[in-house]
C-alpha cells in the first residue's frame, strides 16, 4: 500500500492527468474515457439486475456499440456539443446508454431523479434549457405537468411518441465523438442548499481526473474487485462514483433496479459476488438493525466498504469490523466539489475512529475561522478548500448565479471541522446545525452516534432548541427498532446512555419518539426541518400565552 503522506507530497497533477486519460485536456471526450477506450480488453462495463430476477451484462464493445447509435438518434434531434440532455430513468442499461451518447455528442448530461415530482422536474429543465429529456414509461406521466418540456424519447414510449428502442433500431449508424477541452462541461448538476431554490453548477471534462483519484486512493478500486455503490446516478455520487470514476477506469459498475431492502442487498451482494461496496450511513444503519439478516449471508464477501453523504457513526465502524470482519471508511465530499476528505483504503495513514480523515492528494484542505483565518489544531471551524493550492479541484462557481461561498482563494464547506494535530480533519456538524447549550458547543453527530449505540434506536437527528437559559437544549428524534416501546423509562435509559458516553452537558434534555426523520431523496438527515419544527412551536406556545 501507498503512504499517504508521499502521495500527497509527490503529486503532480499534469503527470496524474496524463496517466489517467487517454485524450489530453486540450482533447478530451467523456465517452472516450469511459467507454470506447477500453473496447477490445474483453471486459464487462455493466452488471445489471431487477427487483424480479432479471440480469444483463454489457461489454465495452457492446455499450460503444449502443452510445454511437442513440447519439445519432440524439442528434437527428437537433443536439450538438455543449446542449443538454436530461435523464429521467431508473437504474437501467439505457441509462448508461443515455448518458454515454449525450457525451459522445460533446453535449452536457443533466440527472433527474426519479423521485422528483412535477415541480422538481420543471424546475431543473427550464434552468437547464434542456433540449431532450429521456425516460421510461413508468416516470413518463411526471413530465405531462411539466410546462415547455422539451423533446420526450421514453423507453416503452406512448402510442406516437418516439421510443427509445425503435429510435436505436431505426439508426443503426454511429458517430464519432466529438472532442473537448478539460474545461468544457459534461454534467450539469443541481445542488440544494437550506434555502432558496437548487441550484445549478456545470462539472468540466477535467473533473475526470479527479473521480479516478477517489476511486483509486480512497475506494481502492482493483481489477479483480466486483464494485457496487448504492447511490442513484440521479445524484452526484452514483454518477460521479458509479458512472463516471469506474467506468473511466476499465472496471465494470453494478446497477440494482428495485427498491432498497435488506434482502435484495445481501442477495446482490452474495449473487453477483460484490467484493468492493460504496454507499452511505442510512444504508447501513438499516443493514446493522437487521443483524444477522443481513450479516449471515455476506459474511465473507466484502473486502472494503466505504460511506458517504454525511458523518458515518462509530457504532456502524465498530458492527462491520466485528461482524463482518470489513474495514468501513468514512469520506466527506459535496456536489460542488466531489470527494475531497477521505479515510484512504488504498493509502496508508492513521485512521481515527470518528474523523473524516485526510485530504486527497491534489486538494489542499483547511479550517478557518470567521475572519478566514487558518486555524491551528484543536480550534473548530469551517472546513475550506484552498483553491490556489488544490489542482485537483474542479468547480468554478455556480452556473450563472453568485457564488456565496467564495471567499478570496477559498471556497467555503459551510461544514464545521476541527484539524487534528496528525492533519486529519474531525467532521463537527453543518455550521448551522451546531448547538451552543451554556456556552458549549456541541455537534449533532456525536449525540445522535451515542444514542446510535444504544439496542433501542435505529435512528437518530439531534438539534438545538431555543432556550432562554442555555441559549438551545439539546433535542434528540428517535426512531426506535422493533420490539421496544417508547416510554418515560426507556427515555431516560437514553439520557444516561448519552451522559456516559459523552459528557454531562451533552445529553439530550428532550427526546422525541418518532416513527420516521426527515431525508432528501438521496437519504441525507435534514436537521433543519426538525430544527425549525422546534421554532414554530415555541412561537405558537408564546403566542397562546399572551393571548391568555
Amino acid at each position: 500500500m501507498r503512504d499517504y503522506a508521499e502521495a500527497a507530497r509527490s503529486f503532480n497533477y499534469f503527470d496524474t492527468a496524463s496517466a489517467a486519460l487517454h485524450g489530453s485536456l486540450e482533447a478530451l471526450n467523456a465517452c472516450v474515457e469511459c467507454c470506447d477506450r477500453h473496447v477490445g480488453s474483453g471486459k464487462l462495463a455493466l452488471h445489471w439486475e431487477d427487483r424480479d430476477g432479471n440480469t444483463e451484462q454489457l461489454s465495452f464493445e457492446q455499450l460503444q456499440a449502443l452510445a454511437a447509435r442513440f447519439a445519432s438518434v440524439l442528434r437527428a434531434q437537433g443536439v450538438v456539443a455543449g446542449d443538454r440532455v436530461a435523464g429521467l430513468l431508473p437504474r437501467t442499461p439505457q441509462l448508461l446508454v443515455t448518458i454515454l451518447a449525450t457525451w459522445r455528442l460533446g453535449a452536457v448530461y443533466q440527472p433527474l431523479f426519479t423521485a422528483f415530482g412535477p415541480t422538481a422536474i420543471e424546475h431543473r429543465l427550464h434552468q437547464s434549457h434542456a433540449r431532450v429529456v429521456v425516460t421510461d414509461s413508468h416516470n413518463r406521466s411526471k413530465l405531462d405537468d411539466v410546462k415547455g418540456c422539451p423533446l420526450i424519447i421514453t423507453v416503452n414510449a406512448r402510442s406516437g411518441e418516439l421510443d427509445f428502442q425503435q429510435c436505436l433500431e431505426q439508426t443503426p449508424q454511429g458517430c464519432d465523438p466529438v472532442m473537448l477541452t478539460g474545461d468544457d462541461p459534461f454534467l450539469l448538476m443541481f445542488t440544494s442548499g437550506t434555502t432558496g431554490p437548487a441550484k445549478p453548477l456545470q462539472v468540466p471534462l477535467r473533473a475526470i481526473v479527479a473521480f479516478q483519484g477517489y476511486m483509486r486512493d480512497a475506494i481502492d478500486l482493483r481489477g479483480e474487485d466486483r464494485f457496487w455503490n448504492l447511490a442513484d446516478p440521479g445524484w452526484a455520487y452514483g454518477l460521479y462514483y458509479a458512472v463516471t470514476g469506474p467506468l473511466s477506469l476499465g472496471y465494470a459498475t453494478t446497477f440494482y433496479d428495485g427498491p432498497f431492502s435488506v434482502e435484495s442487498c445481501a442477495r446482490v451482494i452474495r449473487t453477483r459476488g460484490i467484493t468492493n461496496l460504496a454507499g452511505s450511513p442510512t444504508a447501513y444503519r438499516l443493514l446493522i438493525a437487521a443483524g444477522e439478516q443481513f450479516s449471515a449471508p455476506v459474511k465473507g464477501c466484502l473486502r472494503v466498504v466505504s460511506s458517504a453523504g454525511e458523518p458515518l457513526n462509530p457504532e456502524v465502524i465498530r458492527w462491520f469490523g466485528d461482524e463482518l470482519g470489513v474495514t468501513i471508511h468514512d469520506h466527506y465530499g459535496q456536489t460542488e466539489l466531489g470527494m475531497v476528505l477521505c479515510n484512504h483504503h488504498g493509502l496508508a495513514h492513521p485512521v481515527h475512529l470518528g474523523a473524516a480523515g485526510f485530504a486527497v492528494p491534489g486538494h489542499r484542505i483547511v479550517v478557518l475561522d470567521e475572519q478566514r483565518r487558518e486555524l491551528p489544531p484543536g480550534q473548530p471551524g469551517i472546513l475550506a478548500v484552498d483553491r490556489e493550492q488544490s489542482p485537483m479541484c474542479w468547480f468554478a462557481g455556480y452556473h450563472a448565479l453568485p457564488t456565496k461561498a467564495f471567499a478570496g482563494k477559498y471556497y467555503l464547506s459551510g461544514d464545521t471541522v476541527e484539524l487534528n494535530p496528525d492533519g486529519s480533519i474531525s467532521f463537527v456538524g453543518r455550521s448551522d446545525d451546531v448547538i451552543t447549550t451554556s456556552g458549549y458547543r456541541v455537534g449533532p453527530f456525536d449525540v445522535e452516534s451515542a444514542l446510535i449505540e444504544h439496542a433501542a434506536v435505529v435512528e437518530a437527528a439531534v438539534v438545538g432548541k431555543p432556550d432562554p437559559e442555555r441559549t438551545e437544549l439539546i433535542k434528540a428524534f428517535v426512531v426506535l427498532a422493533n420490539g421496544f416501546t417508547a416510554s418515560d423509562e426507556l427515555e431516560e435509559q437514553l439520557r444516561q446512555h448519552v451522559r456516559q458516553r459523552l459528557y454531562a452537558h451533552a445529553y439530550p434534555r428532550e427526546i422525541e419518539f418518532v416513527s420516521e426523520l426527515p431525508k432528501t431523496p438521496s437519504g441525507k438527515l435534514q436537521r433543519f426541518i426538525l430544527r425549525n419544527q422546534e421554532v414554530a412551536r415555541q412561537q405558537a406556545q408564546q403566542a397562546n400565552n399572551a393571548g391568555a
